[in-house]
């Protein structure tokens, strides 16, 4: 493969990961991304009207997204639009700690910090001693009285969640429990009362109502907001950060992010180092192999889902209806049948993309005897007797097959007999799309640390598989 194109798909996937801070900004990013290829987009609410070699995407809850594009010859009259679909899954969320409502909490009368909770099974340790910050979105009330959703990102490095010295924990380097409620939860600065109180800039909804509330603020010479109180600090951050009033935003989804750039390293930069390789690695492939490549016999389809990391059983997660509900309003769209619906099921096939444990350096045993992928070796095919991955016999030897065409190596993973490992999109999307399925993903070590390392050119390795699926 061209040394440069593997360059740049590097670049183009770090630069996405740093533009994405939250499941938000990835589905924002991803939407741009598409309509600068020429995809439309339809709104669940709305009445679709879809045409022939058509590209389209749709949104649930601003956190996952569906695109699609059809086949140019899909209008045969009464017969199957396309012989089936041919999907490629992905997950947009990565562990993190989510913010908690009124999160300021003060130690000593001087340390503000933050209460948050954990957000999916992350290394705990490995958020200790970074730059940190905020992002994902809020709810404002708009002029109208109506509900508007603002994507936010407090781009600067505004929080850290410090260790405990050695000489006060002697036993950190002999294995320690960390704690979530004590242990991470992070500095946000820290707070001295001074002066007077005086009232906080309210929204003209709240003072037309002539609300008296008072909140302990001075306003600076440079008409920033100083809070004389820790109550509320994150929230005033917010709002100068979107140009409103504190008292307009009436709620939020928010999550810390780790501030560190991803990188590539190595001797010969053949590794990369970026936090939320898992699953961002396999959405940037999926992206780019999606907008790339043009269907002939069927029609191309890329899921990505929010809330893999806490079992998807949200409306917006795998485990709910939004791919069985846009499949469905495709058929309705071209006018065909249930029943062509159901045949063009059976002919269909997924790609569960969702990234794998290569073997350790350091603790190669914790691997299985035979199945032992490494970084730079290409697309993993994942097994399970117990069906936590989709893959058998059929489905493998196809992603095998697909992987030789387009000349990208592959291997395969099974976890050790004695260990158990965790499911991922596969086997929840099949339970409401019976479809034939694969899972795959990407070789890489540390996985759920704050910050993980791959391989520089598996990226590009799943980008070419993922175009020569699409293209047939």
């Amino acid at each position: 493969m061209d040394s440069k194109k593997v360059e740049s798909i590097n670049q183009g996937l770090l630069r996405f990961i740093q533009d994405s801070p939250s499941v938000f900004h990835v589905i924002d990013n991803m939407k741009k991304r598409l309509e600068e290829a020429g995809f439309a987009e339809r709104r669940e609410q709305d009445c679709w009207e879809l045409q022939p070699g058509g590209a389209y995407y749709v949104t649930r809850n601003d956190s996952s997204l569906i695109a699609f594009r059809l086949p140019a010859a899909c209008d045969r009259g009464d017969q199957r639009p396309f012989k089936g679909y041919h999907i490629v899954a992905a997950h947009s969320d990565s562990p993190t700690f989510k913010v908690k409502a009124q999160p300021e909490t003060v130690t000593e009368k001087q340390y503000v910090r933050l209460n948050v909770e954990k957000y999916g099974g992350m290394i705990l340790s490995t958020w200790l001693d970074r730059p940190l910050s905020v992002a994902g979105r809020v709810a404002v009330r708009e002029a109208d009285g109506s509900v508007g959703m603002r994507l936010v990102n407090l781009d600067r490095d505004l929080l850290v969640i410090p260790n405990l010295a050695v000489h006060m924990n002697r036993e950190i380097n002999s294995g320690y429990e960390y704690n979530p409620q004590v242990d991470m939860l992070p500095l946000m600065g820290l707070w001295e009362e001074k002066g007077e109180r005086m009232e906080l800039p309210l929204s003209q909804e709240e003072s037309g109502a002539q609300i008296s509330r008072k909140i302990p603020e001075v306003q600076s010479a440079q008409g920033e907001w100083e809070s004389k109180s820790p109550q509320g600090m994150l929230l005033r951050e917010i709002a100068q950060a979107l140009g409103i009033c504190p008292g307009d935003i009436l709620d939020g989804d928010l999550y810390l992010y780790v501030r560190e750039k991803g990188r590539v390293l190595g001797r010969e930069g053949e590794l990369i180092l970026s936090p939320k390789l898992d699953d961002l690695q396999c959405v940037y492939a999926g992206l780019e192999g999606f907008v790339s490549s043009r269907p002939d016999r069927y029609a191309n389809v890329l899921a990505v889902f929010d809330n893999e990391e806490v079992g998807s059983g949200t409306r917006q997660g795998a485990d709910s209806t939004f791919l069985e509900d846009v499949l469905l309003r495709i058929q309705d769209s071209l006018g065909r049948s249930p029943s062509v619906y159901r045949q063009i099921v059976a002919e269909s096939f997924l790609i569960s993309a969702d990234n794998a444990h290569a073997v350790h350096p350091a603790h190669p045993e914790k691997a299985d005897i035979t199945n032992r992928p490494v970084l730079g070796g290409g697309i993993v095919i994942k097994y399970h007797g117990g069906q936590k991955y989709t893959s058998d016999a059929m489905t493998a030897a196809k992603m095998k097959l697909w992987c030789e065409r387009a000349k990208v190596p592959c291997q395969t993973f099974a976890n050790r007999s004695d260990i158990m490992g965790g499911s991922t999109l596969g086997n929840i999307s099949t339970s409401h799309v019976s479809l034939a399925s694969v899972d795959i993903g990407l070789p890489q070590l540390a996985m759920h640390s704050a910050v993980e390392t791959g391989s520089s050119w598996d990226t590009a390795y799943a980008v070419a598989a993922f175009e020569q699926f699409w293209q047939e």
